[in-house]
């Protein structure tokens, strides 16, 4: 089973000089995301796979497969610590 991640349905996302801020509304923390970090949790709206979020990096920035993929398992593994996403498809 592929799993399928997206926002926390209590985080707010705004935009702000082309950086990211994010405030979850539940836990009240804030955090600051990049460019790239902002654009995959915007698309996070919608449940997305790893190869999804993949694929929208090296369709905006000019990056490697295995550069995407570092990046964007990176991005997950410290958005899930910090519970600002959902999985679906979990055990």
């Amino acid at each position: 089973m592929i799993l399928r991640y997206r926002r926390h349905p209590e985080l707010r996302v705004s935009e702000l000089e082309g950086e990211g801020v994010v405030l979850h509304l539940g836990t009240r923390r804030y955090f600051t995301l990049s460019e790239s970090g902002l654009a995959m949790l915007e698309a996070l709206a919608a449940p997305r796979s790893v190869d999804d979020l993949v694929r929208l990096l090296r369709a905006r920035y000019e990056v490697t497969a295995q550069r995407a993929e570092d990046d964007v398992r990176e991005f997950l593994d410290r958005c899930r610590e910090a519970d600002l996403l959902v999985v679906d498809g979990e055990p």
